[in-house]
Order: structure tokens, then C-alpha cells, then sequence
């Protein structure tokens, strides 16, 4: 199947490396993208939005002549929502990684520290701790060196929805930092974070323990939680 790979904040395509041979391995055509103002830390971010990146992903989608199952890591999950939204009879599945779907309305992360008019890779102790579960100094060294600012718009916009076909698309939530039972209470209380989630009429929870970035800290034990989440 195809198989489209939509990476996190401050991520391109090259941040997918280690996960790509196992899905490949598995028989599956890989397609991972780098999204606008991610290709280097050279880019004219100016003025590129979440819409923009939205727009990337379904490009891609019709790039192709089957159904197409998306993954997306962080706020990838969003912007892979919003692209099921506008292709919802397209989309085979969606797998979150360590993420899920963002509802009409919300933002990815409107709290991110802003400089010179772009999101750069924040100094670690922004982050909880368990975010970087794992994520060793030679890791830490590695994921800040390839890292790439972020557009503020990507984090800020708010996200536009339209299609409740989207509801019908199954999922598969890889959870990382948080056991999958915690995601089930939160759903079970009507939890804000939760919300969208569980409107999802087929959703698969499934753990990996590890912090928020495991195509870094356990990208074997990633590739195989995705081949088995894919149909």
C-alpha cells in the first residue's frame, strides 16, 4: 500500500530513516515528505501556514491512484486529519504516532517560544520529562542538528474541518509517552484532549513505551507497530 509519512515539528523527511525499511520490507510503497519551510534552515518560512502543510499532504494523496494510509508523529497528526477531512473516501487508515486527530477549532501549539518570527527547536527544558524518555545526549545532539525552525503559523492557525466522513476513517494511535489506559480514562471523561479522538468510529490504541520522538529512540519497534497497524 502507499504509504505517506508526515513528520512532527522542526522534522523533514530525513527524520523517517529508520523507520522506512521495515514498511518497505513489508512490501509498502514509502513516500516521506518534507513539508513547506522544512527543507532547510535556509527556507522563507514567512507566511506559510497550517493550510499550507495540509495542502502538501493531500498533493500527495493525489499523487496517487489507490487508497493511501497516513502517518503522522506529533503535530504530523494533525495536519494528517486535516487531510483525511478533505479526502476522507482517499485515505485507507491513519496511524498517529505519539499524537492523534486535532478537532475543528484547536491548535497544534499556540505556547511554543517564537524568535525572529519562527519556532526553533526550544531548549530542552521547555519539554516535560516525559517527552524525552530515551532520548539520549548522542540522540539529542543528533535530532537538534538536523532540526529546522518551525513556521509559526503551522503551530498557531486554527484548524479547519468540514467533512464528518473523516469519523469513518479507522485509526491506529501509537502512544508513547502516556500508557494507552490513560488515553481510555480520557475519553471516558470527556477529556478536551481526548475530543476528537473519540468521535472516531474505529480507533485502535496501542502502546510503545518510549518518549515523544521513538523514530529516534526505538525506530525498530516503530516500523513493526506501524506495518501492524497497516491493513
Amino acid at each position: 500500500m502507499d504509504v505517506i509519512l508526515i513528520p512532527g515539528f522542526w522534522l523533514n523527511a530525513d527524520s523517517w530513516d529508520g523507520v522506512v525499511p521495515a514498511l518497505r520490507a513489508a512490501g509498502h510503497r514509502v513516500r516521506a515528505l518534507t513539508l513547506p519551510g522544512l527543507a532547510s534552515v535556509d527556507d522563507d518560512r514567512t507566511g506559510i501556514g497550517l493550510a499550507d502543510h495540509v495542502a502538501t499532504v493531500v498533493q500527495a494523496i493525489d499523487a496517487t491512484d489507490a487508497p493511501v494510509a497516513l502517518v503522522g508523529h506529533s503535530g504530523g497528526g494533525a495536519i494528517a486529519h486535516a487531510a483525511v477531512d478533505a479526502r476522507p473516501d482517499r485515505v485507507a487508515r491513519v496511524v498517529y504516532v505519539d499524537s492523534g486527530p486535532l478537532g475543528d477549532g484547536g491548535v497544534i501549539n499556540d505556547g511554543l517560544p517564537v524568535v525572529n518570527g519562527e519556532i526553533p527547536l526550544p531548549d530542552w527544558s521547555v519539554f516535560e520529562a516525559e517527552d524525552l524518555i530515551d532520548l539520549d545526549d548522542e540522540l539529542r545532539e543528533r535530532f537538534r542538528a538536523m532540526s529546522i525552525p518551525e513556521p509559526v503559523g503551522v503551530a498557531t492557525d486554527r484548524q479547519v474541518l468540514r467533512d464528518p466522513r473523516r469519523y469513518d476513517v479507522p485509526i491506529t494511535v501509537i502512544s508513547c509517552e502516556f500508557p494507552v489506559q490513560m488515553l481510555r480514562e480520557f475519553m471516558a471523561k470527556d477529556h478536551p484532549f481526548t475530543a476528537e479522538l473519540a468521535k472516531v468510529r474505529n480507533a485502535k490504541l496501542v502502546d510503545l513505551p518510549t518518549g515523544h520522538w521513538p523514530q529516534f529512540t526505538k525506530p525498530a519497534e516503530l516500523g513493526a507497530a506501524i506495518v501492524e497497524a497497516l491493513p
